[in-house]
């Protein structure tokens, strides 16, 4: 991550001192590679999953002072080429020592992009896989195959047992340029030893009958070398702020109207939010200690031949911060852009830059809020603002675009785009079945979901905070509601874990409370903030199927933990390949104790998508997200304050 202040002396590894927050530079990862290599001694063996920041205590954070910086310490999980299991521990890096390992003997670390690039020359090269193709007619089209690996979740299936493996879906080009999810090798599939690169299958549904669905030829592509012929273009829409940007960026330090935070990135999660808090009348109270997409997990709903294994976890098997884009001006981004860039350490613990990976921006916002008086034929209006924060990963055929919005009146939403191409599969021309779209002729997108689970470590007004679920009741018609126009909302404190894991409810208008008991408004009730629901979905993965044992996270829109720092992930710390016994189940159990606490809230929404022809062959931008809302955290309206003003650039009459 970028970093331009704070720099004030140098640790005893000869690093920058740093705020105890900010991600990791890239000398820090090189150093702490140096240090894993010196401790395991295994040469050229050594592979690495993750080095990340390990987060000090939120006291050690909120006590900070450059004079006094806590000790850069750095997690890690690295595994030996070949041998199953991972290290889980953490590096001093003021010492240069490895504090701390445990070995995991049944975790697989996640899927690195090196490691898929490998794939698709080994199955080319495997002989029976040559064969398949030679069957279908297609072994002159060999080179133009794209074999896509998957990861595979536990199916109890014999040959997968004690390895850590991949399977591999079929597509293929016409030319180099061709966009090949229009031309799926349906029902043909390889299942890959990751470890030892050893192709153990070649799995072909369609070998007995002989009755192969034909490869779609039709091209259907989006890459403008390809396209060519283009709409006349519109007229010019530009975004302009002739006096600058309206933040300030100190390092990772964001400050922004009354707004500030700190910008944080990690390898699996991506973008995170820091310390978020709100300033009135000179006096800062804290909202957000940390927030973050800490999953996601894609279940595809077709029970058709290999289809069912698709259900990935991108941020846990994948991870989201190492797939994250280089944002480019002017087509990511407009305005007046700050960047930061990220670095991630790749599979030999390299440090890998990401350039311009986080993008910080203002947008208009529309109308903040206007009143015209027609006794005096006055009016008065206000236009609003927003901060957007923002950065998009790519993770196979969709790209996931990350926004966090800070609004002028104390709003935060969270808003993620899904774009990229959906994922196909072949079928007979006009004969889809039941559980997809036939999106091109002999292409088939199948239903499918895409879940999110935000990690909202809250700290409104302090750091004890109780969650209370609001419920709209229409009353009875009776003595009490004699014209049956008679309602109000119930609001119930959620005191225990099971009793936190909570559906959304259309039918009671339902929202979440983050109150704050030991703080009160000048209405004496406690300061909170309201968390809104606005994409829930309803799961259709049963939750004791081996898919769904995995993602049991998705089984309810909301969840409320006590605060504990090695509860990072509500699928578990390692995914890939998991049985689905680590996570929000698990922890959940034990029934603890949250009231007047400090909180974790965990919040699953998404996308519900039913593919459509208009998704393909490359899918707009489909949204989903969640509010977080001040609910009695301000005595009025915060931008009553907001000055009169008119945008003259923007005025012209025809």
């Amino acid at each position: 991550m970028t970093l331009k202040t704070e720099e004030v002396s140098l640790n005893g590894a000869g690093l920058a001192v740093r705020h105890p927050l900010d991600p990791l530079t890239a000398a820090e990862i090189t150093e702490v590679t140096r240090i894993l290599e010196d401790h395991f001694q295994w040469g050229e063996d050594l592979r690495v999953e993750t080095i990340d920041i390990e987060e000090p205590a939120k006291d050690v954070v909120r006590h900070y002072v450059p004079e006094a910086a806590p000790a850069r310490v750095a997690r890690f999980h690295v595994y030996r080429r070949g041998v199953m299991g991972v290290w889980e521990g953490l590096v001093d890096l003021g010492s240069a020592k490895v504090v701390s390992s445990v070995f995991k003997e049944k975790a697989r670390p996640m899927i690195a992009i090196k490691e898929i690039l490998l794939i698709e020359e080994t199955v080319k090269a495997d002989a029976r896989f040559q064969e398949a193709l030679r069957r279908r007619g297609l072994l002159a089209d060999l080179e133009k195959m794209c074999i896509d690996p998957w990861t595979v979740g536990d199916f109890n299936i014999p040959i997968e047992q004690g390895r850590r493996v991949v399977y591999c879906f079929i597509w293929m080009r016409m030319f180099p340029l061709d966009n090949f999810y229009a031309h799926p090798v349906e029902g043909l599939h390889a299942l890959i030893d990751v470890s030892t690169l050893e192709v153990l299958e070649i799995v072909d549904h369609f070998e007995a009958s002989g009755d192969y669905i034909p490869v779609p030829r039709t091209p259907l592509n989006y890459d403008h070398e390809v396209l060519q012929k283009f709409r006349e273009p519109s007229s010019r829409l530009d975004i302009v702020q002739p006096d600058g940007a309206g933040f300030v960026v100190q390092g990772n330090h964001v400050v922004w109207e009354n707004w500030d935070f700190r910008v944080g990135f990690n390898g699996r999660e991506g973008l995170v939010l820091y310390t978020i808090g709100y300033t009135q009348n000179g006096k800062r109270r804290p909202i957000v200690y940390r927030a973050s997409i800490a999953e996601m997990v894609v279940p595809y709903g077709t029970p058709e031949r290999s289809h069912y294994r698709k259900n990935v976890f991108d941020s846990g098997e994948l991870g989201f911060g190492r797939m994250a884009n280089s944002l480019t001006l002017g087509c990511d981004c407009l305005g007046v852009i700050h960047y930061f860039d990220a670095v991630v350490a790749d599979l030999f613990g390299q440090p890998n830059t990401i350039e311009r990976c986080i993008c910080l921006h203002e947008e208009d916002a529309g109308l903040s809020w206007k009143h015209f008086d027609m006794r005096t034929d006055r009016t008065e209006v206000r236009r609003a603002r927003k901060l957007v924060i923002s950065s998009i990963s790519t993770i196979g055929n969709y790209e996931y675009a990350s926004y966090w919005y800070l609004h002028q009146d104390g709003r935060i939403e969270y808003e993620m785009k899904a774009t990229g191409i959906i994922n196909t599969a072949g079928c007979r021309p006009g004969e889809p079945g039941k559980f997809g779209t036939e999106v091109a002729p002999g292409i088939v997108g199948h239903i499918h979901q895409h879940v999110f689970s935000a990690r909202l470590d809250m700290e409104v007004d302090g750091p004890n905070n109780t969650v209370t679920e609001c419920d709209t009741i229409a009353l009875p018609m009776g003595p009490e509601n004699p014209h049956g126009n008679a309602y109000f909302v119930q609001e119930s404190p959620l005191r225990t874990e099971l009793q936190a894991q909570r559906d959304f409810d259309f039918s009671k208008m339902r929202y979440w409370r983050i109150t704050n008991p030991n703080a009160t408004n000048w209405v004496g009730k406690p300061t909170a903030y309201k968390l809104e629901a606005r994409s829930p979905l309803q799961p259709f993965t049963h939750p004791d199927s081996p898919s769904g044992k995995r993602g049991r996270f998705q089984q309810h829109q909301l969840w409320v933990t006590p605060y504990r720092a090695n509860e990072r992930y509500p699928a578990g710390e390692f995914v890939n390949q998991s049985t689905g016994d680590d996570g929000l189940p698990a922890w959940t159990a034990k029934d603890r104790s949250i009231e007047n606490t400090d909180v974790v809230l965990w919040h699953s929404f998404g996308v519900h998508h039913l593919p459509r022809p208009e998704d393909h062959p490359v899918q707009t931008c489909v949204m989903c997200g969640f509010t977080l809302a001040p609910s009695g955290f301000f005595d009025q309206n915060p931008v009553i304050d907001l000055p009169s003003s008119k945008n003259t650039a923007s005025c012209c009459t025809h």
